[in-house]
């Protein structure tokens, strides 16, 4: 399972995540900075990518497509770089569970 970090993540949790989730990239990386929820949306969904995201737009957008792409959405206001990444870390179970339902279009982490 590759993850896609949304803008509003850190790029660097990129390389503390690779080991669980390997594959996974920064919109950053991918000259996707500035491209629209839908650009994103179609990347994540072509490439085999969850997106990874602090915004609502794309859970949103899974009531209205379904998956894939499947969405995590990181439910927590101002926190540092080291809690999210904690939070993705102690939660890996959980998402590769998620991953494997084929009925789940999106997963709520806080």
């Amino acid at each position: 399972m590759k993850l896609l970090l949304d803008q509003n993540l850190a790029p660097r949790l990129v390389e503390s995540l690779t080991e669980a989730f390997p594959g996974s990239r920064h919109l950053r990386e991918l000259g996707l900075a500035r491209a629209s929820d839908a650009d994103v949306w179609e990347f994540a969904k072509d490439n085999g990518f969850t997106i990874t995201s602090k915004d609502s737009d794309f859970q949103q957008l899974s009531f209205l497509y379904g998956a894939p792409p499947k969405v995590i959405w990181i439910r927590r206001g101002n926190c540092s770089v080291a809690e999210i990444e904690r939070l993705l870390q102690t939660k890996v179970d959980l998402i590769k569970e998620f991953e494997g339902n084929a009925e789940a279009a999106y997963l709520i982490l806080s």
